[in-house]
């Protein structure tokens, strides 16, 4: 397989050589190398990289045909520096004045072979006032706001950078997305200025000037920033006989992979030692370290020098001595041999002790760096009950996972991988590892790990222990056999489908595992993004609700946190969207989605649907007011529940649906009224129970609150993780 792709490399770099030579290599300023190309088909390798010079504005400008970007550079990455190849292109901002609020779709780039890089952009709001947030293709949403309610009036303090600016970072593989901006009312201040929010490369947007320029400026207008794109080669036009071959050609100077989470999509890249362009024949060429930086130098004494030699992809250090007196060839070759014993044995000895003392220093600083140390503060201060959480070390998780083998793989995500392994004492369980180094999650981790460790429910999942001497840290956890409920509500597990009786379990136990993080718990733990994804289903179809990345505990006395907004879009509390405020309540919404999803089988957010139209809770809500419920409700459902029960769960959960979050049952409200529907068989005491609950079918059709009002009556800081929660 290897051969025949060098030999199918070699005929299309031939044929690229030859078909480009009477192609454009600049257009302006920039350069334009292979597989980019101005001309003809044969000066590129597909239509996404055709670029076309236009001359409309005068001077010549390059742009992406296809994306009709213009292209402000073209780099390729390094092996060695793991750093990707790239594209820079002017992007425009959003901008928006007064009361109106705006949004736009952005580039669509998830058929194409660009991702707009995450290490390389930022995502910034300008503007008094200002609420910007970005929404990906699966949901996710992030944004950030330029103002905290209770900031001095901006035209005051038009000046000051920290109120009328603020960042923050994307996802990855991020291909398409919303941008919107919406003025913050705030009582008493009239909203003024102009507001925008737009992507832009974060190393140029924090240079002095324009970090100045923007933050100055009096009125917000369109504007075009430099956006990166990470861009690779898709195997349709380049690499089809690749199939599943990961990297290619290791004998090479070249090194192909797949990007992330792009699995048609390969990036090319010189081997350490060269540099140039991978895409053509003979594009990378020998660094000559020798002549650019000696790096040897650092190696001279007193004894002897150190002679550079440059060679093919590498560099040598060979000490050079000074000339010794003669002396007797005896006494030389005497002294030679016992010397070099020496030299061999105290070699070896100190190659063995070096080699040792560098791996218990790695060790040590991956575990600071991994938040150990913020996990030995949490136990030695006794904030959390982590002292049954064990710490594994690296070797018996990589036994347990045979070296993290591509067959123990049981699940992808944004964040990490999930393998399956097995310890020296038998057991079964999961280890999640961390996708990335990212310093910034590391509060996240640890949050996850003493959250976990606090809770001790048989519907959530159990966290057995981590390990944090490794480059990326590790969570083990129980092994959950049977995957998430996602699959078996929407029909992917059709060899199982769910019957109403295990629908009606599972949602009784994910409401009692709210219930008791809210209430029962030593510290209560808003959770903050229930969904059918996050809820596995162990060998008995249990409910094992999971993901506690962004779960927070507060004290007993507070009544909200206020955070950057974060969810699923579809789950997300509007409330909370609109406000930045999460309470308990906003658990009880997302588990409203979840409910109407076992009622219906429907997706929270249909890709099918109109805009209007795509989301379920919307959906169901209307459904419910044009009395048009069995419409809508799964037909399995319909066969096997009694139209009674299905009544009160959809009641239920338009009531955990309302606008309002003042309206919404408590989770105790939601498991008790869960737990009476589920009885074999219903008495008139029992029925006397649903009235006490609010069971009136009249009320199946009072409209929906259109505004929803705040539910706050305290204030809070924004929200620190559970670090600084008490224990049990």
């Amino acid at each position: 397989m290897v051969v025949l792709f060098q030999i199918l490399l070699l005929l299309c770099s031939i044929d690229a050589i030859t078909s480009t030579t009477s192609c454009e290599e600049r257009c302006g300023n920039v350069s334009i190398p292979y597989p980019f190309g101005i001309g003809a088909a044969g000066c590129y390798v597909d239509d996404w990289y055709e670029v076309i010079c236009n001359y409309s504005s005068g001077s010549p400008k390059p742009f992406l045909r296809r994306l009709n970007l213009e292209v402000l550079y073209i780099s390729f990455g390094s092996t060695l520096s793991r750093r990707r190849n790239t594209v820079g292109v002017n992007y425009p901002t959003l901008s928006a004045c007064g009361n109106l609020s705006r949004g736009i779709e952005n580039v669509e780039l998830s058929k194409s072979p660009f991702i707009f890089s995450q290490s390389e952009n930022i995502f910034v709001a300008i503007g008094c006032n200002n609420f910007a947030s970005i929404t990906s293709l699966d949901g996710s949403v992030f944004g950030c706001r330029t103002c905290p309610f209770n900031c001095k009036v901006c035209e005051v303090i038009i000046n000051d950078t920290t109120t009328r600016l603020c960042q923050t970072t994307i996802a990855s593989d991020l291909v398409a997305f919303n941008t919107n901006t919406e003025p913050i009312i705030v009582p008493n201040q009239p909203t003024i200025g102009c507001r925008s929010a737009f992507l832009v490369e974060e190393k140029w947007f924090k240079a002095a000037y324009n970090v100045r320029l923007f933050s100055n400026m009096s009125s917000v207008v369109s504007y075009h920033v430099p956006v990166v794109l990470e861009w690779g080669v898709l195997d349709t036009s380049f690499y089809s006989v690749l199939n599943n071959l990961a990297t290619y050609n290791s004998s090479s100077n070249y090194t192909c992979i797949r990007m992330s989470n792009r699995n048609s999509t390969f990036s090319c890249s010189c081997d350490g030692g060269y540099e140039g362009n991978p895409y053509i024949l003979g594009g990378c060429q020998d660094i000559n370290e020798c002549e650019r930086s000696n790096p040897c130098s650092r190696y001279n004494s007193s004894y002897f020098n150190v002679k550079c030699e440059n060679g093919i992809g590498y560099y040598s250090c060979i000490p050079v001595y000074p000339p010794k007196p003669p002396v007797r060839a005896a006494t030389i070759g005497v002294s030679s041999s016992l010397g070099l014993l020496v030299l061999l044995v105290g070699g070896w000895w100190s190659y063995k002790v070096i080699k040792k003392r560098r791996r218990i220093k790695q060790k040590n600083k991956f575990f600071k760096r991994n938040g150990g140390l913020l996990l030995q503060q949490q136990l030695s201060s006794n904030e959390a009950n982590v002292d049954t959480t064990k710490l594994f070390n690296s070797k018996d998780l990589e036994k347990a996972t045979d070296r993290f083998n591509v067959n123990r793989i049981l699940g992808q995500g944004g964040q990490g991988t999930v393998y399956k392994g097995m310890l020296a004492d038998g057991r079964i369980v999961a280890v999640k590892k961390s996708r990335v180094i990212d310093e910034a999650k590391l509060e996240e981790f640890i949050n996850e790990v003493v959250i976990l460790s606090q809770i001790n429910h048989r519907n959530v999942v159990k966290l057995i222990g981590c390990c944090l001497e490794t480059e990326v840290p590790l969570l083990v956890y129980e092994y959950i056999p049977n995957g998430t409920l996602f699959q078996y509500v929407n029909g992917q597990t059709e060899e199982f489908p769910l019957t109403w009786d295990m629908r009606l379990r599972i949602a009784t136990e994910v409401a009692g595992a709210l219930f008791y993080l809210h209430s029962a718990a030593s510290s209560p733990i808003y959770h903050r993004d229930i969904k059918s994804t996050n809820i596995l289903l162990d060998d008995k179809y249990r409910a094992k609700v999971a993901d506690f990345g962004t779960s927070r505990s507060i004290t007993v006395d507070q009544t909200h946190l206020t955070t950057l907004v974060h969810g699923t879009f579809g789950y997300l509390d509007p409330e909370y969207f609109q406000s930045s405020q999460f309470t308990e309540k906003s658990d009880v919404y997302s588990f409203g989605v979840v409910l109407a999803e076992l009622l219906t089988g429907e997706k929270a957010i249909s890709s099918t649907m109109t805009q209007e139209s795509r989301s379920l809770a919307t959906n169901f809500i209307q459904s419910i007011e044009e009395n048009n419920l069995f419409g809508i409700i799964d037909s399995r459902v319909l066969k096997e529940g009694k139209k009674e029960d299905i009544i009160v769960v959809a009641n239920l959960a338009k009531r955990c649906l309302d606008l309002n979050g003042k309206k919404r049952p408590t989770m105790k409200e939601v498991a008790m009224e869960l737990e009476i529907v589920q009885m074999p068989q219903k008495t008139p005491n029992l029925q006397q129970n649903y009235e006490e609950l609010e069971y009136d079918r009249a009320e199946m059709y009072e409209p929906w609150d259109a505004e929803p009002k705040s539910t706050m009556s305290t204030s809070s800081v924004d929200a620190q993780p559970l670090l600084s929660s008490q224990s049990a």
